[in-house]
């Protein structure tokens, strides 16, 4: 069995790490590069940097922000928010990332994800999922659908006919972010996570809702979640990167332990 992964996630803007709450109201908590230095020291598996504002502001990524995040880092790192070509994948990507997450961009024109699979490995693609609960539907079976624009603009895709096809495009794993859950410490979205992990055959990340390790430990056995993208727990201190994989080793949970 693989190792379970734990993923702080920072969302940037203007060059700050912010923290909100279904996509609305968010304030700024810190600088981004101190944070993932921070979280790389504290034992994370992996970081990942959403410049959260790209896509809707239709401008490119803070590029400087991500090259000096990742020299301060020696995990993997991935990179989401405005890459729309592959020539913005290789700039992130020789910036110091290991991986680019494409959402909005591969909606609008989905050979990107081929593309970029073809140019960079499969590995180095992640699916970025902005998914909210709506009436399940003629076009939306799952009753799940897909959104972008940071939560602005509601697409009529279903979120598990998108997943596949994304793996099918090539896609080598999925980072997928309940809307409805979204910095509200209530939980990770339990019906649409193991629906999404076991209609694919690649990874899949749980993000949105995580406030205690309960609900980590619930999404990555119950969920069946590769690993979880954490953020408000970790901003505001609530647990540590090591009380967290200390207590899901504990509860029969395999992570990655570096101490």
């Amino acid at each position: 069995m693989l190792s379970k992964r734990i993923i702080p996630c920072l969302d940037v803007r203007d060059g700050k790490t912010t923290k909100g709450i279904k996509f609305k109201e968010n304030v700024d908590i810190g600088d981004p590069v101190e944070m993932a230095r921070f979280y790389y020291e504290e034992g994370a598996d992996e970081i990942v940097f959403y410049d959260i504002t790209a896509s809707s502001d239709r401008r490119d990524i803070m590029i400087d922000v991500v090259r000096r995040v990742a020299e301060e880092i020696f995990i993997p790192f991935s990179v989401g928010g405005g890459i729309r070509t592959i020539e913005d994948m290789r700039q992130v990507l020789l910036a110091g990332a290991e991986k680019v997450s494409v959402n909005t961009a591969a909606i609008e024109d989905p050979k990107i994800i081929a593309e970029g699979a073809k140019a960079f490995g499969s590995q180095c693609i992640v699916l970025g999922m902005d998914v909210k609960k709506v009436e399940v539907s003629e076009k939306i079976p799952s009753g799940y659908e897909m959104v972008i624009h940071g939560g602005r603009t509601y697409m009529g895709i279903d979120a598990i006919a998108w997943a596949k096809e994304a793996e099918d495009l090539g896609a080598g794993e999925i980072c997928l972010n309940s809307i409805d859950a979204d910095g509200t410490q209530q939980g990770y979205e339990m019906t649409l996570t193991p629906l999404i992990s076991e209609n694919v055959n690649i990874p899949v990340i749980a993000s949105g809702g995580a406030g205690d390790i309960d609900h980590i430990y619930d999404v990555l056995t119950e969920g069946k979640a590769d690993a979880a993208l954490v953020a408000s727990i970790v901003h505001y201190g609530t647990y540590t990167i090591k009380q967290i994989k200390d207590e899901l080793d504990a509860r029969g949970v395999k992570v990655r332990m570096w101490w």
